[in-house]
C-alpha cells in the first residue's frame, strides 16, 4: 500500500448527505475481486445516462475536477452495506482524502486499510472546506498527516482527529497484510520451532 503523508491536490464538493455505497458503486460491479478497474464506475449511476455517456453537471465530469484527490462530501459518506468495493473504487479513480462531518463504520475503516484518509470535521469547517473546493482546479487544499491539518487554499489551516495507530498504518504503507509481514521473522521461527516440537503436525 502507497503511503500517505502530505497530500497537495484538487478538491471537488459532493454537498449530498446520505451517500451510501451503491452510490459510490453500485452492486451490478461487485463482481470483481480485483482492486482495480472500478475507479471507472465510481458513482456510476450519477456519472452516466443510460447510454453511458457521461452527464456533464456531475462534479466529476467537469474539466476541473477530472483530477480529483480529494473529496469534501455531506454528512453520513459511506452508509449502506458494508462493500469493500467501495473505497477500491475511489483509490482506483484517484482519490486519496474524502472529508465529512461523519462516515459510517464499517466505510471508515475501509478506508483505512485501502490507502484513504477519512477525515471527520465540524459542520462549520466541512463549510468553509466545501466553499473552498467550489472554486475548482485553481484551488489546491494541502492534507498533512503528520501534523493532522487541512490548508485551504488561501492558507486557512484546520486540525483533525484520527487514531493513532491508523495514522502509523497510512503513514507507513501497511494494510493488514504489510502488518503481518511486518513480522514475518517472529512467524518463521515460530513455525521452525513447532515443526521441531510437532513433526507430525
Amino acid at each position: 500500500m502507497e503511503k500517505f503523508e502530505k497530500l497537495t491536490g484538487i478538491a471537488a464538493p459532493m454537498p449530498l448527505v446520505n451517500i451510501d455505497t451503491d452510490m459510490i458503486i453500485p452492486k451490478v460491479f461487485l463482481k470483481t475481486i480485483k482492486r482495480s478497474g472500478l475507479g471507472v464506475n465510481l458513482f456510476d449511476e450519477m456519472r452516466y445516462d443510460r447510454q453511458g455517456n457521461e452527464i456533464p453537471d456531475f462534479v466529476l465530469n467537469k474539466p476541473q475536477y477530472r483530477d480529483t484527490q480529494i473529496l469534501v462530501a455531506g454528512d453520513n459518506f459511506g452508509c449502506g452495506s458494508s462493500r469493500e468495493h467501495a473505497p477500491w473504487a475511489i483509490a482506483d479513480f484517484g482519490i486519496k482524502c474524502v472529508i465529512s462531518t461523519s462516515f459510517a463504520d464499517i466505510f471508515y475503516n475501509n478506508c483505512f486499510k485501502n490507502g484513504i484518509l477519512p477525515i471527520v470535521m465540524p459542520q462549520e469547517v466541512v463549510d468553509v472546506l466545501m466553499k473552498d473546493a467550489e472554486k475548482g482546479s485553481n484551488a489546491r487544499m494541502v492534507v498533512d498527516l503528520e501534523a493532522q491539518t487541512v490548508t485551504t487554499s488561501d492558507g486557512e489551516s484546520f486540525p483533525f482527529e484520527v487514531d493513532a495507530f491508523k495514522k502509523h498504518c497510512l503513514l507507513e504503507g501497511l494494510d493488514d497484510i504489510g502488518l503481518t509481514m511486518a513480522h514475518v521473522k517472529d512467524i518463521d521461527a515460530f513455525e521452525a520451532t513447532m515443526a521441531q516440537a510437532r513433526p507430525w503436525v
